[in-house]
Formats: structure tokens, sequence, C-alpha cells
């Protein structure tokens, strides 16, 4: 148990290498995570408008749900249930606050020279906003030494809520676009989102919690670095699966000062979500724990959901998946950097 702790280490402290490499593998090399991210295990139909398609990027996010079921704490727990409230605010603050930043920043982005460039911007950012919190969250919660009671808790109301959150949030963003891409976001807005967004989440997230009281909190304590191994190797695989799957393409047919746009847009709304979480940790006086789960929660969005729903409902507006996949990547890579600056103190080889 002493290599796995010295490894977990090893990776917890150079993971930002680690996911750096992986997209650069992803540029050069993505056939491997096309096939991966196009492989279907299976097909599960439960009624004529409502299907499901395992992959093994679902399974990989249900296994994170999972393991962080598995090591939440029952102190943890009787202190969500107790004390709700920062769960409560950091889901309003996970919507409101980018939305909050994109309607002041609308005047200023209308001078964009191409609006055409400019609306696919403001609906692919519109599908960001509207998606829930990311399961991936929790790894990296939990691989800080996070609340995962916190993080979990903030995952499972923004995916409950998700129905009634969505069409609201694509309402907002039909005033802010034009022509097609108004009328494309009030569909959706009708339409909803997806039902098994929530049993995806839902389902393994309490099934790691059950696991975990019925296994005991010691014996689960004895697991947590092979728990962060896996975490940390899922989430590599993933990023690299869902960086090949788009990355290449993007970078070919980008041009430059429309890709400067994106990722100055995409990187402020994304670093003053993570500072959202910052603010709120300070306000409330928590500890470092409730703090990792705050910002890695309201820092990453389920964007892997925004990419699905950009395909199927949105296909003939292709650069719409630009801003979904540059935030997607900027949201792992200021996550890896938070880590490093406030969490990776938190623990040594020994630990």
């Amino acid at each position: 148990m002493k290599t796995i702790h010295t490894i977990v280490y090893l990776i917890h402290k150079n993971f930002l290498w680690f996911l750096l490499f992986a997209y650069a593998l992803a540029a050069i090399a993505p056939s491997p995570g096309l096939f991966l991210r196009n492989l279907s295990i299976t097909h599960i139909t439960l009624s004529s408008t409502n299907s499901l398609n395992i992959t093994p990027s679902l399974l990989m996010l249900a296994l994170l749900l999972l393991n962080a079921g598995l090591g939440i704490k029952i102190q943890e727990v009787k202190q969500l249930f107790s004390q709700p409230q920062l769960a409560i605010i950091g889901f309003l603050a996970n919507s409101l606050v980018p939305l909050l930043l994109i309607f002041i920043l609308r005047a200023s982005l209308g001078l964009w020279h191409n609006q055409d460039e400019l609306q696919n911007l403001l609906t692919g950012l519109a599908l960001i906003v509207a998606m829930p919190i990311a399961g991936s969250s929790t790894a990296w919660s939990q691989n800080a030494n996070g609340n995962l009671s916190l993080s979990l808790g903030l995952i499972l109301l923004s995916t409950l809520a998700s129905p009634l959150t969505a069409p609201a949030i694509f309402h907002a963003f039909s005033f802010m676009t034009t022509g097609d891409y108004s009328e494309d976001l009030q569909e959706l807005a009708r339409e909803g989102t997806n039902i098994f967004m929530c049993l995806t989440v839902v389902l393994p997230s309490l099934l790691g919690v059950v696991l975990h009281f019925v296994s005991g909190e010691r014996k689960i304590a004895g697991f947590k670095p092979i728990l962060k191994l896996i975490n940390f190797t899922v989430l590599i695989i993933l990023n690299y699966a869902n960086a090949a799957s788009s990355l290449p393409d993007a970078l070919s047919k980008l041009d430059i000062d429309y890709l400067v746009f994106i990722l100055i847009i995409t990187t402020l709304m994304c670093s003053l979500a993570f500072a959202s979480g910052w603010i709120i940790s300070k306000l409330f006086k928590t500890n470092k724990s409730d703090m990792a789960a705050l910002m890695f929660g309201l820092g990453m969005n389920n964007n892997g959901t925004g990419l699905v729903f950009a395909t199927a409902t949105l296909s003939d507006h292709p650069a719409i998946l630009l801003p979904i996949v540059f935030y997607t990547l900027i949201q792992q890579i200021i996550a890896a950097t938070v880590d490093r600056l406030y969490f990776q103190g938190e623990e040594s080889p020994e630990n």
C-alpha cells in the first residue's frame, strides 16, 4: 500500500502535466480516443422518446460518482443535512454567476466583427451554463481531500433541478441571440433535459453511499489511495477521449482571432466560476475540505452532456461545439491549477 501512496502523491503533484500531455496526445493521435468515444456497449430503450446509450465514457463517469459515494464521511453527511445552506448557495451560484457575467459582457461582445461567430459562441455558452455540475468534480474534490458529501450534494441538487433550471437558462440566452440560434434555444427550453441525465448521476452516487455504509467507514478508509489512483486514471482517459473527439478538428478549421476570442471568454467565465466557490468559502469561513468541494463543484459543468445536446439538436450549427470543447479543456486545466495552488500541500507520500 505504501507504493500506491507514493504513486498517488507523485501523480497528484504533477497532474497538470499529465493533463497537458493527454491533450497533446489527443491532438496528434486521436484514433484510440475516438474509438473509446464511439464504442457502444449496449443501448437501453425505455420508451419511444427516451433511450440511453451505454458507452465507456458513461461508465467511467459513473465510476467517479460511485467512488465519491464510497468516500463520504458520516460526519460530513450529518453536516450537509443540518446545514444545507452551502449546497443551496453553491447550486444557485453555479447557474447565476456565469449567466450574470454574460449579461454584463453582452454589450461589449456585440462589438465582435463576425456576428455569426458571436451567435455560435453565445449558443455554446448557453449549453455550458445550462448543464448541471460535472460528475468529474467529485474526483477532483476527493483527490484534494474535499468534503465529498457537499460535493455530491451539489451535483445531485443541480442535476435534479436541471429540468427546471436548463429551460430557464435557454430562454434567457434566447433573448441574447438572434435568428435560428434564438429559435433553437427556445426549442431546447420546451423539450427540457434528458431524464437519464438524472439517472446516470443519481444511481451510481447512491450505490456508492450504500456500499460505504455496508462496508464500514474504517474499511473504506483503507482503500482511499486506491480510489484516488482510479480517479486519476479515469480523469486522464476521459480527458484524452473527449479532446480526441473534437480538438484536432477544431484546431485545423478555426481561425486564430476567433480561437483567441473563445479562449478569453471561456477562460474568464470558468475562472469566475471557480472564484465564486472560493468567495463563498471565505464568506462562510469554511475549512479547506468544504472549499475544495465548492471550488471544483462550481467551476466544473457537465459539458459531455452539453456536447451530446449540441450534436443531436443543433447539428445545423456545428461551430456551437467549439466553445463547449474549449470550456471542457479549460475547466480541467484550471482545476489542476487550483489543486496545485491550494490543495497539494494537504498530503504527503506517507498520508
